[in-house]
C-alpha cells in the first residue's frame, strides 16, 4: 500500500520518541503477524508500523530549525531515552509560528527563536509540498491557538490530523464538521498512554464498578521532569489538562465522586521519567472499606508513541476510504477526551470493526 506520510508540529521527546521507535522497528520488526514487544497492533489493517514515514517538521527551536529531523530529535531539551540510532531523513525542520505554544518561563529552555532574526513558514504550503497526508500535533500543553492553527493548516493542506494534546478540537462539533466537510479524518483529543496514569486509574474504576465496590474518593498525582512537566507548572496552562485527564476518569462513574487528577509537580532529575500515584477508596460487601494505593514508574514518551503509531495508521485508513470527520473508534480507544467516552474494552472492540470496515469511523 505504500508509506504513510505524516508531518509533525512540535520536535519534542513525544515526536524524538515516535521517530526512534519506529527505526527500531523497521529493523527488528519480524515478518509474522504475530504478537510483538512494545506494539499493540504489528498490523493495522493493510500497514506496518515501519510504513510510516515523516516528510515535515516544525518547531520554534532555534537549535532545532534548519538541522535534519533525525537530529532535531536528538537536540536539548530532548531527553527522550535512546531507543535506536536514527539515520539522515532529509527533512529539514522547518520554523513554525510561535502564537501561544511557549510559555514565558519557557522560552529559554525552548531556545526559542528570535522573530526579528526567523520568520515562520507557510505551514500548509510546506505540507503541500512535502506530500504530507497526516499532520501530528505535538504542540506543549496550553497551546489554545497553536492547536487551532496547525488544525486550519491541516485542512488547508488537505491532510488528516492527529491531536495529541488536551485542546479540545476533534471533540468540537465545529472543527468536526469542518473536517467532515472536507473528507478529511481527525482523531483526538489528548493522547491516553499505552500503560500510563489514565489508562492503569480506568482500569481500577472499571474493576472497581464491575465487581460491586462503591468508589468513593479518588485522586491521580503525576510527577516528571522534562519540558513537559516544566511547562505545566503554571496552572493557567492546565484548563483544558485537568478537565480531559478528570473527565477520562469521571466518566466511567455513573455518580459525582470526589477526585483530583493532573499534573502536580516538576522534579527535574527525573527527566523524561514520570512517577504517578493513584488512590482509590470504596466499600464494599457489608458497606466495608476498601483502599488501593498504587505507584507507576515509566518513561513518559514511549508510553505515548505505541499508541500514537496505531493512530496514524488508523488516519491513513481513513483517508483510503474517503472517511471524513472525527473517528470516534480509534479516538475513544486512544485518547482521554474523545468525542465518544465510552470504556475501553468497547473501544476496542470498535477500533477492531473499524479495521475490518465494519464501522465507518
Amino acid at each position: 500500500m505504500g508509506k504513510i506520510k505524516a508531518a509533525l508540529a512540535g520536535v519534542g521527546n513525544c515526536a524524538s520518541a515516535l521517530i526512534q521507535g519506529i527505526q527500531y522497528y523497521r529493523k527488528n520488526l519480524p515478518k509474522e503477524d504475530n504478537l510483538t514487544t512494545g506494539l499493540m497492533h504489528p498490523k493495522f489493517g493493510d500497514y506496518r508500523v515501519e510504513d510510516i514515514t515523516f516528510v515535515a517538521a516544525f518547531e520554534v527551536n532555534r537549535k532545532k530549525i534548519g538541522s535534519d529531523l533525525s537530529k532535531a530529535i536528538f537536540t536539548e531539551p530532548n531527553c527522550a531515552p535512546k531507543i535506536s540510532d536514527v539515520p539522515d531523513m532529509g527533512v529539514t525542520v522547518k520554523a513554525g509560528p510561535i502564537l501561544d505554544g511557549v510559555a514565558p518561563h519557557m522560552r529559554e529552555p525552548f531556545h526559542v527563536y528570535n522573530k526579528n532574526r526567523t520568520k515562520p513558514v507557510d505551514v500548509a504550503a510546506e505540507l503541500k509540498e512535502s506530500g504530507a497526508e497526516i499532520l501530528v500535533n505535538y504542540l506543549p500543553v496550553g497551546s489554545e491557538k497553536g492547536a487551532r492553527f496547525y488544525a486550519q493548516q491541516a485542512l488547508d493542506a488537505g491532510c488528516g490530523f492527529v491531536n495529541c494534546i488536551p485542546e479540545f478540537i476533534a471533540s468540537n462539533d465545529g472543527w468536526a464538521k469542518k473536517f467532515e466537510d472536507r473528507k478529511l479524518p481527525i482523531a483526538g483529543d489528548d493522547i491516553k498512554s499505552q500503560v500510563g496514569a489514565t489508562i492503569v486509574h480506568r482500569a481500577l474504576v472499571d474493576l472497581f464498578l464491575k465487581r460491586g465496590v462503591r468508589v468513593d474518593e479518588s485522586y491521580q498525582l503525576n510527577l516528571g521532569g522534562d519540558t513537559d512537566f516544566l511547562n505545566m507548572t503554571v496552572e493557567e496552562r492546565l484548563h483544558s489538562k485537568r478537565i480531559s485527564k478528570t473527565t477520562a476518569v469521571a466518566s466511567l462513574i455513573p455518580y459525582d465522586v470526589p477526585t483530583r487528577i493532573g499534573p502536580s509537580d516538576y522534579v527535574p532529575h527525573l527527566k523524561n521519567k514520570k512517577i504517578c500515584y493513584i488512590y482509590l477508596k470504596g466499600r464494599k460487601w457489608g458497606n466495608i472499606p476498601l483502599h488501593i494505593d498504587l505507584k507507576l514508574s515509566v518513561e513518559d514518551s514511549p508510553n505515548s508513541a505505541g499508541v500514537v503509531a496505531d493512530v496514524i495508521r488508523a488516519v491513513k485508513i481513513g483517508l483510503d476510504r474517503g472517511v471524513g470527520g472525527a473517528l470516534t473508534s480509534i479516538s475513544s480507544y486512544c485518547f482521554k477526551y474523545p468525542p465518544i467516552k465510552i470504556p475501553d474494552g468497547q473501544a476496542s472492540q470498535w477500533v477492531e470493526e473499524y479495521i475490518q470496515g465494519k464501522r465507518e469511523h
